[in-house]
């Protein structure tokens, strides 16, 4: 067993990176802002910028494990740091580089390895190692609704930014906020080195060796999928999609992306909560089948500002909820140990969602020149995902002596 002394307390862990996760999130987030300006300032089609938005999510899989694998291994303070300055590197290439090729592989990789240093991957091992097993749902509701109020805060302070100072500058204030107040916080995530009491441990390899080995982990990383591909689709290219449909008013896209934070607060606690009585896959399941039918209904509704708010209310409540049940699930079958680096990942398969969602987004719009086989493929992708969800088995994995 592994035993730990001065572990920081949940409150102090749940502020702290709560913190963090605001400004990770919410900067994210607002990038999709910076479509157009920055296209018509270097003579860019969508698809390019689309496909910069797409190598960051890719790159946040893809470093994901890693860095929740260092995380476990050498504590969330130092891999958060890290991440606080690939962030600022991350938007200080973007503000400066006009060069297609570099500024696509450039941001991706910076503002990719960023967030897989400073979001819900890297972060949910403290929470999960924090909370007892009857909090812990609840505390990773708590941790997704953080990052859903940077949704909130940061839309409309991103996008008044750009209006108030320009694109570039805009950038360049967001890399100085985001070093500035990640770094202190950082520091309240130190945990106390881990000692091993006397008994086999389970590696790295082996815990990863067992999530490979089970069907429920592959279950979880295919829905995980779907929601990568819905969301980012829907972050990135419901600005653009909006001035296409006559809705040129900007604080109309501004507005919805926020409420989308706003209701996702009350939607990632409650899912977290929820997530403690009632079987998670279920609630995936549930959220994935709502998810599609929202979709539906908004493309098949007339086209107005009310019913934009009423759409992005309604996904703002299924939108991270699925972070919360998706860790909860993973911690309940493999326990907290490697948390970070299981959870790294799940979440590498939403990101490679991520990425086909924002680059096909701008893919088959150039292509078509509208957005619509794309919204087809999200509503299927909804009602695909749901029913993956149903099979999972919750139940912690029986071990021997030596994963013991």
């Amino acid at each position: 067993m592994t035993t730990l002394s001065s572990r920081p307390s949940l409150k102090t862990v749940l502020i702290a990176s709560g913190v963090v996760l605001t400004l990770a999130m919410g900067v994210r987030h607002g990038l999709g802002f910076w479509m157009q300006p920055i296209s018509l300032a270097h003579g860019w089609t969508r698809e390019t910028y689309s496909l910069a938005l797409a190598m960051q999510n890719l790159m946040w899989g893809v470093f994901g494990p890693f860095a929740g694998m260092a995380a476990d291994r050498y504590g969330t303070m130092r891999i958060v740091i890290f991440g606080a300055f690939s962030y600022m590197a991350g938007l200080l290439w973007m503000a400066l580089v006009t060069q297609p090729t570099l500024f696509i592989i450039g941001s991706g990789v910076f503002i990719g390895l960023a967030l897989a240093c400073t979001a819900f991957g890297a972060i949910s091992g403290i929470v999960g190692r924090s909370a007892p097993p009857e909090q812990r749902s609840w505390a990773f509701g708590i941790s997704s609704a953080a990052g859903s109020f940077g949704q909130f805060l940061m839309m409309p302070v991103e996008q008044q930014l750009i209006a108030a100072v320009g694109w570039q500058s805009a950038f360049y204030v967001l890399a100085a906020l985001v070093v500035l107040a990640m770094v202190p916080m950082a520091f309240y995530l130190r945990e106390p080195p881990v000692t091993h009491g006397a008994g086999p441990q389970q590696s790295v390899a082996s815990a990863f060796g067992e999530a490979v080995g089970n069907r429920s982990f592959w279950l979880l990383l295919t829905g995980y999928f779907v929601c990568g591909f819905q969301l980012v689709f829907i972050g990135v290219h419901l600005p653009a999609y909006l001035k296409d449909q006559g809705l040129i008013n900007p604080n109309i896209a501004v507005t919805a992306l926020a409420l989308i934070g706003l209701f996702n607060i009350i939607g990632s606690y409650y899912a977290g909560k929820l997530g403690g009585k009632i079987a998670k896959r279920h609630l995936l399941s549930a959220i994935y089948v709502i998810r599609a039918a929202i979709i539906a209904l908004f493309l098949l509704a007339p086209v107005s500002a009310w019913s934009v708010y009423l759409f992005a209310a309604g996904m703002g409540l299924l939108w991270l909820s699925t972070v919360p049940l998706t860790n909860g699930i993973i911690a309940g079958i493999f326990g907290v140990k490697h948390l970070s680096m299981l959870a790294g990942l799940v979440f590498f398969s939403h990101q490679v969602g991520s990425f086909l969602g924002a680059w096909l987004g701008g893919y088959l719009y150039e292509q078509q020149g509208s957005y619509h086989v794309v919204w087809m493929i999200t509503i299927g992708l909804g009602l695909l995902a749901a029913l993956i969800n149903l099979p999972i088995d919750e139940r912690a994995v029986k071990r021997g002596a030596v994963a013991a």
